[in-house]
């Protein structure tokens, strides 16, 4: 691998970072911000043919599944704002700004399901547990058991579907 791509993958993974400390750290109004202004940047610099899609379509499934589990009780947000009455921006943006990863930093672990099973249900919880104090989120008990086979499972099913999506031609 060239030196080019390898500072190409660590830009990816520390853009996610840096979006993650400043989506968690500044709230929403900074999350709208920045997190679209890494989005953007992104998808111009280093984005692949169509990667918009699957980019939006794991935002909706962040707004699905952590939307449900705080409707169960899963997150108490106190008075901050919520999309669509189930989630501030703040966590919603870490969706889309995950999903940079997949096909960039990520990609080599989608060849290996147990590896990625493992990997989401260990970091998938303590990223919820780190964000949740530092934002001042109260999370009820059960939730990151949950969170780990949430994402245990997302993990899975990104695999399959990378695995699928390299075998069908490229449409853009």
């Amino acid at each position: 691998m060239t030196t080019r791509r390898w500072q190409s993958l660590l830009v990816n993974a520390l853009r996610f970072e840096a979006g993650w400390l400043l989506c968690v750290l500044g709230g929403s109004w900074v999350a709208a911000v920045a997190g679209g202004g890494l989005l953007t940047w992104h998808l111009w610099r280093s984005g692949l043919p169509g990667e918009w899609r699957f980019i939006a379509l794991f935002a909706l499934l962040g707004l699905a599944i952590d939307g449900g589990l705080h409707l169960l009780g899963g997150f108490d947000f106190g008075n901050q704002t919520l999309v669509a009455g189930l989630l501030p921006l703040w966590l919603w943006m870490l969706w889309p700004l995950f999903a940079t990863l997949v096909y960039h930093s990520l990609a080599w672990l989608w060849r290996y399901p147990l590896l990625a099973a493992l990997c989401g249900a260990v970091s998938g919880p303590l990223s919820y547990y780190g964000g949740a104090l530092l934002a001042g989120v109260s999370i009820a008990p059960w939730l990151l058991p949950v969170q780990g086979l949430v994402w245990a499972a997302l993990c899975v099913g990104i695999s399959r579907y990378v695995s699928i999506a390299a075998t069908k031609p490229s449409s853009g």
